[in-house]
């Protein structure tokens, strides 16, 4: 967000209170999660192996004019799209940015990160990232900012109306149990051990006001290019044992939201069903107007341009509207705006109890 936008905002909110007009703005949406839906957290981390500064990362997002903004795709990320789906004007801005300050802070925050994960270990081969934990710490700085700002009554109205949307998980399996640990625990155990820390940190928001809570499930870790190009392929054309692992996460993430939804009085915690939402897309592509499920638009190395990363000096596809992913990793915007409009608008097949369009 540049520091003019900012200066704007700041003299439209400090006219507004939350009665009155500003009871009909939507609801703030604070993001946390991965590089699935990192804004430009990993710009700022120096150190970090986990960045999407370079072209031709952003090449179609329209509100940085085609330039990079830390996205790891080629235009709008889930969390961007839901926020426009739901009436927001402007996008999260990353919290590492010096101007999400202020009145910066009222339409929602930001704080997901490229490589980030549930477990404080997981991503550690690409050095600087913020894990969950550390998300959580940088809401809780976020929440005591609105109490200054706004007073802790009106402060807490915000965040209480708020959608609080949370993709991770992927890296705790892709980048720490199937890299470092899965020759010596046992997969049920580890998936308890990731159940057990996740509870703890879903607490936390609620502690901290979060009522309004959308959970991503895991998406097929085993159908993306680099899984694809590198390990053996079951029937789908995936790679079984990441699906299968993903599978069984999600079974047990459905069972504690259900759980923390009888718990905790006033909470929506919903499951967003985007494994199945993302395979049906991967399955039946070509009935959703893609060329290719498999390849990477933006790789190179391997069947499917999936063991290099995405940078300037990768092959790059004629028309990223065709594609089902982006680099080896992320979905295209295109892929993107499918899930994100059902996570919305769909039934309970897509997301339960109830979609984001009834949480508002």
């Amino acid at each position: 967000m540049s520091l003019p936008l900012v200066l704007m905002l700041s003299l439209l909110f400090s006219t507004m209170t939350l009665g009155g007009a500003a009871r009909d703005r939507p609801p703030a949406i604070f993001v946390f999660g991965d590089s699935h839906v990192d804004s430009g957290n990993n710009n700022y981390l120096l150190t970090s192996l986990s960045k999407a500064d370079h072209f031709p990362n952003g090449i179609d997002f329209k509100a940085s004019g085609g330039m990079p903004t830390g996205r790891f795709t080629n235009g709008r990320t889930i969390a961007d799209i839901i926020g426009e789906e739901i009436g927001q004007l402007n996008y999260a801005p990353p919290f590492l940015d010096q101007y999400t300050t202020g009145a910066a802070l009222l339409n929602g925050v930001n704080y997901a990160s490229g490589a980030g994960g549930i477990l404080n270990k997981t991503g550690a081969l690409y050095v600087s990232r913020l894990g969950m934990d550390l998300q959580i710490d940088y809401f809780n700085s976020t929440r005591q900012q609105l109490d200054e700002f706004l007073g802790k009554i009106k402060a807490g109205e915000l965040v209480q109306k708020a959608i609080f949307s949370i993709t991770i998980g992927a890296n705790d399996f892709l980048n720490n149990y199937l890299t470092f640990i899965s020759d010596f625990e046992a997969p049920d155990t580890y998936i308890n051990r990731l159940m057990i820390a996740l509870k703890d940190q879903l607490t936390r928001l609620y502690q901290l006001d979060a009522r309004k809570i959308v959970m991503g499930s895991i998406v097929p870790i085993g159908c993306i290019p680099y899984q694809t190009s590198l390990a053996p392929l079951d029937e789908t054309g995936c790679a079984a044992l990441p699906n299968k692992l993903a599978t069984k996460y999600n079974g047990k993430l459905r069972d504690l939201l259900s759980e923390l939804n009888q718990i905790f009085p006033g909470s929506n915690f919903l499951y967003a069903n985007l494994y199945d939402l993302l395979m049906d897309v991967i399955t039946n592509h070509q009935s959703y107007g893609f060329e290719t499920a498999s390849d990477a638009c933006c790789g190179n190395g391997g069947v499917h341009g999936g063991i290099i990363a995405c940078g300037p000096a990768s092959s790059l596809c004629g028309d990223r509207s065709k594609y089902v992913y982006w680099d080896p990793y992320h979905p295209t915007e295109a892929a993107n705006l499918i899930v994100a409009k059902k996570l919305v608008h769909g039934d309970a097949k897509d997301i339960s109890p109830k979609n984001i369009q009834q949480l508002v």
